[in-house]
Parts: C-alpha cells; structure tokens; sequence
C-alpha cells in the first residue's frame, strides 16, 4: 500500500477530491440510484409474474441487500476511499479481483446510464412525438454529464432534489392508496380492503415457478445501492455518515417498494395490473385524475435522469480509482480544483453516448438490448462484496476486528446466507429463456477483461489504491 509521502507525491501536480457530501446527500443519491423506471412502470411485470408473492419476494430481496450493504459499510467506515470495493477486492482479495470488479462496475453504470436515458427518449416521445428518440437519449446524457462537471457539493444538491421528486410521488401514491383501500377515497366512500391479496388465485397464484422467476426482477430492483460506498472517499464524517445512511436507506426502499405495491394490490386485483398500463397512472386515475399520465410521465422522466447523474458520478469515481492503481490510463486520476475527475467523468460520459446512438439505429429495441447485461452484472458485484467482506476479516488483526465501529449482519452467516441467494438468482437468470440474455451479454465482458488483464501484463503489477485514512 502506498505510504502518505509517496501518496503526496503521486498527487501533487493534481488537486485531490473533497469531503463535501452530506448524510442527506449520501442517502438521497443511493435511494435515486435504486427507485428508477422500474418501480413507476417496471413493476406490473413482477406483479404478472408472481402475483401478490411478489410482496414476499421484495422483502427477502431487501434483507439480502442489507446484508451487502452492511458487508460494504464495515469495510468503507474501516478505510473511506474513492475506490471502494474495487479497492478492497484489490487489497483483500487480489488484483484481478480488484481489476474486475472495478471494471466490471464501470460497464455496469455505463449501461444503466444508456438504459435510463434511453427510458427519458421514450417518455419524452409522448409529448414531443415528432423529434427523434436518440435526440433525448444523447441530449440527456450531455446534460446529466455537464453537472457531474460542479463541484461535487453541487452535484450532491441536483441529485438530492432529483431524487426527492421520486420519493414524494411514491409517498403521495401511498398516501392515496391508503385512502381508498380504508376510507373509500375515489370510490364513493368504500373502503376497498385489502382482499384483493389472496382473492385472485390466493396469495401465490402463479405457484412456486411464477415466484421463482420474479425474484431475479425483486432482487435486481435494489442494486445500485451499493454506490453509497463510492461516495465514501468524498463524505463529510464517513464514520458517522455512512452506518446511518446504510441503515436508514434499506429501510426507506423497504418502505418505498413494499408499500407502494401493497397498495397497488390492495386496490386491483394483480392479473389486472398489466392491463391498466402503469400502476401509478392507474392509482391516479383512481381518484379521477385525468392528469395521471402527465404527472407520471414527468415523474419517469426525472427518475431516469436521477439514476444516470449517479451512475455518471460512480463511473467517474470507478475511473479515478482504477488509474491510480494503473489498471486505466493515468491521465483519468486529473482532478480539478473544485474535487471533480474531470478526464474520468469525461470518458464515462463518451463511452456511454456511443450506447446511447443505439437509439437512432435500432430505437424500439434499444431498452431491452442495454438492460440485459445489467442484472448479471450486478449480482456479480454483490457476490464481490460479499467475498471481499469475508476474506477482509480474515486479513485483519484480532485488535482491528474488535475495533471496527461498523460491522457486517451476522457475520460470517449473513454473508453466506446472502452468497447463496444471489448465486441461486443467477442460475435462475442462466436456465430461464426470458432472462438468459444477460448471461450471454456478461459472461463475455468477464472474459474480456480477463484476457485483456494477462495479455497487457497488468498481472504483474502490485500498486495500490488508497490508503488507510
């Protein structure tokens, strides 16, 4: 590891990042990075799958993300760095893995970044029907990318207002759904109940085989929010600020999938979900809201800007990291004077345009093309975590273990029980014909990076990240 004075000198002709985000920024941004279009439109295609089970599938979902989330939080309070688990993987695991996994997660907001503005041309499609999807989809991204350019105080304030138009949607949709289902709001004063849970074919209507295939959509719902991490090297008091951000986050996605499809099946019954189009137009329109679309088009398109403006920021974050460790080029560690890895939010934002020109050659398949590698990839940085985690605990001293001011959930179970359910989601994705595609897409950017890790000679190299703070 590089010691404080070679650290100085390796940044000295560079200015060096800022510890200008705030615990609401923190949280803020994981929650905008995990509550997307999937929640707002996504949805109805998990509640056709399983049914009312999907309820039950959203909260074994969360506990397995909890519990990477808790394995993350141990490691980034112990040394709060720009890299984080790519970092760690480098240290604990090796240098392929930390090369991998620093990588593979670059790959992975690139593509989310080309899914959700991509998700932005469809919407916008609606109201400006005559102006070509890709000019959104490229417009968009320049955008999001030009923000990522402030100061990361900035960046955390946009990204913080983003994300909190999506959260109010979802209480306010709660908060009517509540309404109707008790009060018979929009309903002529009855109350609806909550019959409809277990009315339609009982409360796993689909069977076992419907629930099983929902679960890789559940559990795929909450990644991203392992991006709290990459904000460590740049928060105010990660000591404090991260243990409270992790432990509120999950419990506020929670709140927010769980209630939100409470509600929704509460109120239709769920094989007629799909066939009223959005859940939440639905739910608006359950009061007479003939705005509903409108509300909910503007809502989407926020929620797909808010989730690009994070995934620019983490593969910016990624870059930086991987270049100090030489596994990039080192012009990406350039910082500006206001904190910001100029040269790597750059490339990011380049790279992801050229994906997002898939919207000019091929616009109605575009979605479903950059959203299938997505899941697998993913999934592979939580196993990572999780790995990492286990293998960081054995490395260190009996003294830093008994120190440590954050640690995992029920280590070294919590772990294993959550290695086991994210490898039994991706052999769901690898045997189901609907969700093999991603397999297809990943497995190859694995091999990829691996070839081009011995071939380059990046193997021989033993240079290092960050340092303990």
């Amino acid at each position: 590891m590089l010691s404080p004075a070679e650290t100085t000198s390796e940044l000295s002709d560079q200015h060096s990042l800022k510890r200008h985000l705030k615990a609401r920024h923190i949280r803020l941004m994981a929650l905008g990075s995990t509550i997307g279009v999937g929640l707002f439109l996504g949805s109805g295609t998990a509640i056709s799958q399983a049914g009312p089970a999907i309820l039950l599938g959203y909260l074994l979902s969360g506990i397995v993300a909890f519990i990477v989330l808790r394995a993350l939080g141990e490691m980034a309070v112990y040394n709060p760095v720009a890299g984080s688990f790519a970092q760690y993987a480098h240290d604990y695991v090796g240098p392929l893995a930390g090369y991998l996994v620093g990588w593979g997660y670059w790959f992975y907001w690139v593509i989310v970044g080309v899914a959700e503005v991509t998700a932005v041309g469809i919407y916008m499609g609606l109201w400006f029907p005559d102006i070509p999807q890709w000019i959104w989809a490229v417009g968009s991204l320049i955008l999001m990318g030009g923000l990522n350019f402030i100061a990361v105080r900035l960046f955390g304030e946009f990204e913080f207002w983003f994300a909190l138009i999506k959260v109010v949607a979802i209480i306010a949709m709660i908060s009517i759904g509540i309404g109707v289902i008790f009060f018979g709001f929009g309903n002529d004063g009855v109350a609806i109940g909550i019959s409809n849970l277990w009315a339609h074919g009982g409360f796993f209507p689909t069977g076992l085989d419907g629930f099983l295939l929902s679960l890789q959509m559940a559990i795929f719902a909450y990644v991203g929010i392992e991006m709290i991490g990459l904000s460590a090297g740049e928060t105010e008091n990660p000591e404090k600020t991260i243990p409270i951000a992790i432990d509120s986050l999950i419990v506020r996605i929670l709140v927010f999938y769980g209630g939100a499809l409470f509600v929704i099946l509460s109120i239709y019954p769920w094989n007629e979900v799909g066939q009223v189009g959005s859940p939440f137009v639905a739910m608006f329109e359950k009061l007479g809201l003939r705005e509903a679309a409108g509300i909910v088009n503007f809502v989407v398109i926020t929620a797909a800007l808010s989730s690009c403006n994070a995934g620019i920021f983490s593969g910016g974050r990624l870059l930086y990291g991987l270049s100090i460790n030489s596994y990039a080029p080192s012009v990406m560690k350039k910082i500006s004077r206001t904190g910001v890895p100029y040269i790597a939010i750059l490339t990011t934002v380049s790279i992801a345009s050229l994906g997002a020109f898939l919207n000019y050659f091929v616009p109605d398949e575009a979605f479903l093309l950059v959203t299938s590698a997505v899941t697998f990839i993913g999934l592979m940085v939580w196993i990572a975590i999780l790995s990492t985690q286990l293998m960081f605990r054995k490395k260190i001293s009996v003294e830093d273990t008994a120190s440590l001011k954050y640690k995992s959930f029920l280590y070294p179970y919590g772990s294993w029980v959550a290695l086991s359910a994210i490898t039994f989601v991706l052999v769901l994705l690898a045997i189901q014909e609907q969700t093999r595609v991603g397999v297809y897409v990943g497995v190859p950017i694995v091999l990829i990076l691996i070839v081009v890790f011995y071939l380059v000679g990046l193997h021989r190299q033993d240079k290092h990240l960050g340092e303990k703070k």
